[in-house]
């Protein structure tokens, strides 16, 4: 009789263990695809400044052309500021960065449900990989700028479509992507600085980190363990034509009438969303894409606008030493609070909202009248203000995702995206003229 238990038992154990097994792969594939996702966007920041230096060093009379075609001049070049200004405002490149993903958001969820998301996949990866090249063998402006916009393209594309993927999986795996995308930050700037450091040039460092959207492929491929209905190879449209009309009659022959009220994922395949249903979903989206864009245009203008200008001459710290802390506490904090969704769910999106907007008043006025005693204290601020961006993006999708309909909710995790790019790059927007302001004292 014990014998006979234990082998009854056995196939439950079996089929307990590959679901905790399926379920690990799947948070750790959606964990690195964030982090490969968002690296080169990260690293371009850092990396087109080393390119466009060197190639200013190379030829002096192609560098003043190339600096009033690229950079945004602003305050004066003699540093005579008592900000200690760079004359170039940090916010040039970010909308470089920033303003090809915005596009790709704002247009791209009404029609991207006719590309499957294995295509997807790869011409993401292509796409990093392209820009790292691009980058990496510039002989010209043009050329490095051109790989800042493909990198943007790799990682707007890769944010909506992999927030539409969780869709088709558990909802922990929100959890996974958003602690990756958090962990891009950290990764991309201490390896490209770490790489750099030691005596490697930044062409081959960006040829190092090819790795990356071939580790994008693997976790997309090979780790994550999708279900059935994931469109993977055929679009969302061609499915729906491959269902005929007697499977459909035995679907809602088999349900109850009370049921097929109730949101099942079977609604997935009940056809298309319109066009008009589309825009009322969005509408629906707005008090979650306001908090959020609102979060990231506080967040960015403080790191654009006036992170640059919170320098303090009697630290022991050099002005660069401790800018480079400001990056990296804050990213530090995006990764901690884009981790802790396991751990703790906000509902109250504004009240993040409004936090950061304090932030960003009072950093503001600390750059005007030089209140702030030390260095020490901004180091606190800006780890504070990583916390509440990484709480608010990790926030708003699992409540999209938990709150909206099943059938709309791919569309939606996609649409709502744009709320953080619209943020940053209004951020990135109103950042020159702040900066012109200051540096001109």
């Amino acid at each position: 009789m014990e014998q006979a238990a234990s082998v009854n038992a056995d196939p439950v154990q079996r089929s307990d263990s590959n679901g905790r097994s399926t379920q690990w792969r799947n948070w750790s594939g959606f964990w690195l695809l964030g982090l490969c996702n968002n690296f080169a966007y990260v690293v371009m920041l850092s990396a087109a400044h080393d390119i466009l230096k060197r190639q200013e060093s190379g030829n002096a009379t192609a560098s003043n052309s190339a600096t009033v075609a690229v950079d945004f001049q602003v305050g004066n070049s003699s540093n005579s500021s008592r900000y200690d200004c760079n004359p170039v405002s940090t916010a040039a490149v970010l909308l470089a960065d920033i303003l090809p993903t915005l596009v790709i958001k704002l247009c791209a969820p009404f029609v991207i449900h006719k590309l499957p998301y294995g295509f997807r996949v790869l011409f993401c990866a292509i796409m990093a990989a392209t820009s790292f090249l691009l980058v990496s063998f510039s002989s010209a402006v043009w050329m490095s700028i051109l790989g800042v916009i493909f990198a943007s393209i790799s990682s707007g594309l890769g944010e909506l479509s992999f927030l539409s993927l969780t869709v088709f999986f558990s909802r922990d795996v929100l959890g996974g992507w958003g602690s990756g995308t958090g962990g891009a930050g950290v990764a991309g700037a201490f390896l490209y600085a770490g790489l750099t450091q030691v005596g490697l040039s930044p062409q081959t460092t960006l040829l190092i980190m090819l790795v990356v959207p071939v580790a994008m492929l693997i976790s997309y491929f090979i780790l994550l363990v999708p279900p059935s209905s994931l469109p993977q190879w055929k679009s969302r449209e061609t499915e729906y034509a491959a269902v005929g009309s007697e499977e459909r009659r035995q679907l809602m022959d088999e349900s109850e009438e009370e049921e097929q009220e109730k949101s099942t994922p079977e609604d997935r395949t009940t056809g298309p969303l319109t066009f008009t249903e589309k825009l009322h979903i969005i509408k629906g989206l707005l008090k979650f894409v306001f908090p959020l864009g609102l979060v990231y245009f506080a967040e960015y203008f403080i790191n654009q606008g006036l992170m640059e200008l919170l320098y303090f001459p009697n630290s022991s710290l050099s002005h660069a030493e401790q800018y480079r802390w400001y990056q990296m506490l804050y990213q530090v904090g995006v990764l901690v609070s884009r981790s802790s969704l396991c751990c703790v769910k906000i509902r109250k999106l504004w009240a993040l909202s409004l936090l950061q907007v304090v932030n960003a008043v009072v950093l503001l006025f600390a750059v005007g009248y030089q209140f702030l005693p030390s260095a020490w204290l901004v180091f606190v601020i800006v780890l504070y203000e990583g916390l509440l961006g990484g709480a608010a993006y990790v926030n708003t999708f699992y409540f999209i995702s938990k709150e909206t309909e099943d059938r709309q909710r791919e569309f939606a995790m996609a649409a709502a995206s744009v709320g953080d790019s619209l943020g940053i790059a209004l951020a990135g927007l109103a950042a020159f003229p702040v900066h012109r302001y200051f540096c001109s004292l």
